[in-house]
């Protein structure tokens, strides 16, 4: 595949995933603030909306203002902001399959960057999912992403170690 189509496709997922986390995020404002948390499928997903202004499971939370804006903002917009240009000029060298998991990362950090530069440092956040007190912490789509492309690249890299060392093993 050409390098162009690669850039494309990495900016368009991009794109499609971090409008999808824009209308979830819209969507759970409109009907799930403000009312009872939903439950479905005999508990094992509830939805309830909720504003987080830390990190993952509300770290840093109740960290001073600007330092959270500099932390949780700017710092990981910029760090983003240069994952967006390795990924762009190491698009020529990767296997398109590679691209996927870095779009979910890259769209998924973007998309909570987004609300936290709109909205005064809050991430809407609506979905937990478990099995009765076994419960992962309140996420959304754009979490759901991030966790996604680095679920999909470490199980890449254990198929390419896998992969090397079967090489290895039969050369030796």
């Amino acid at each position: 595949m050409s390098t162009n189509r690669k850039i494309l496709f990495f900016c368009l997922l991009s794109l499609a995933l971090i409008g999808v986390d824009r209308l979830t995020k819209s969507l759970a404002k409109e009907h799930l603030q403000y009312k009872e948390p939903q439950s479905f499928f005999h508990d094992t997903i509830r939805l309830g909306y909720t504003e987080n202004t830390g990190a993952f499971l509300s770290f840093g939370a109740d960290w001073p203002e600007k330092l959270s804006f500099w932390i949780f903002g700017i710092g990981p917009l910029l760090i983003l902001l240069a994952f967006f240009v390795y990924c762009i000029k190491k698009a020529k060298a990767m296997d398109f399959i590679y691209l996927l998991p870095l779009a979910l990362i890259f769209a998924g950090g973007l998309g909570n960057i987004i609300d936290r530069l709109l909205y005064n440092r809050h991430v809407t956040d609506f979905m937990n999912v478990g099995i009765n007190n076994l419960r992962t912490g309140i996420f959304n789509f754009a979490d759901l992403c991030v966790t996604t492309g680095v679920i999909i690249l470490l199980i890449q890299g254990l198929r390419k170690d896998k992969s090397k060392k079967g090489v290895h093993e039969q050369i030796v």
